[in-house]
C-alpha cells in the first residue's frame, strides 16, 4: 500500500469539511447587508475620528523584545526534557545559548529598550 495514500484521503476530507462550512455560510447567512450592522462601534458606543492613528513606539518594541525573548525562551523546555542524554556537550551548548539571550537582554535593558517614556 502506497504510504501517501492516508495523506491523499486526509487531504479530501479536509478539503470537502472546508468546503462544507464555506456552503453552509453562503446559505444560512445573512442574505442582505444593513447599514446599521455595518457601522464601527466601541462597546456600544459610536466610534469618534478614524481609528487607523499611530501609536507610541513603545509598544511595537514591547511585543518585538517579548516575541524573539519568548521564542528563544522557548528552546529550554526540550533541553530541560532531554538533558540527560545530551550530557556535557549539550550542557554547554545551552550554557552558551543563554549567555547569548542574557547578553541580548542586558544590551536592550541598557539601551533602555525596556523603560516606558
Amino acid at each position: 500500500m502506497n504510504p501517501l495514500i492516508p495523506l491523499a484521503v486526509m487531504a479530501l476530507l479536509v478539503a470537502g469539511i472546508v468546503a462544507l462550512f464555506i456552503l453552509a455560510s453562503v446559505f444560512l447567512g445573512p442574505g442582505k447587508r444593513h447599514p446599521v450592522k455595518d457601522t464601527p462601534f466601541e462597546c456600544g458606543i459610536p466610534s469618534e475620528g478614524f481609528a487607523g492613528g499611530r501609536m507610541h513606539i513603545g509598544y511595537y518594541i514591547m511585543a518585538m523584545l517579548f516575541v524573539v525573548f519568548d521564542v528563544e525562551l522557548a528552546f529550554l523546555f526540550p533541553w530541560a526534557a532531554a538533558l540527560r542524554g545530551l550530557g556535557w556537550f549539550g550542557f554547554v551548548a545551552m550554557f552558551l545559548f543563554i549567555a547569548v539571550i542574557g547578553a541580548g537582554f542586558a544590551y536592550a535593558w541598557k539601551m533602555g529598550a525596556l523603560e516606558w517614556e
